[in-house]
């Protein structure tokens, strides 16, 4: 199995995977269509769960959506109470999603099928 960055998991990793899917706070969110890794998402949970983890993550989420909207590919409204974030239809074009690292496409999709859950 790889981590986020491409390297093989260490048993620690794996281990850690395993607790926290065991505990709630981790699912399976797919497999990667070039590699057939397993894709993970972080369910509500893991803020009780590790809230250190969970505020990393929150961190990055943040910096990648601002990315994202920097290059056009989603709008914010910062103005709203709580800032909504719609997906442009840049990031409906095959072309343009091309353009992007693989995370970046994959956090366009997850934020998808996010909107489609509503």
């Amino acid at each position: 199995m790889l981590n986020p960055d491409g390297k093989n998991m260490t048993s620690d990793e794996n281990e850690m995977i395993e607790k926290l899917i065991l505990e709630g706070a981790l699912e399976v969110a797919g497999v990667d269509s070039e590699d057939g890794s397993l894709l993970y998402s972080f369910t509500s949970k893991i803020q009780q769960v590790m809230p250190e983890l969970y505020n990393d993550h929150l961190n990055r989420v943040n910096s990648e959506i601002l990315s994202l909207w920097e290059r056009g590919y989603v709008d914010i409204d910062f103005l709203a109470k709580e800032p909504v974030v719609t997906i442009t239809n840049k990031s409906f074009d095959p072309v343009e999603m091309s353009k992007l690292r693989k995370q970046d496409a994959w956090a366009i999709e997850e934020l998808k099928r996010l909107t489609r859950k509503k």
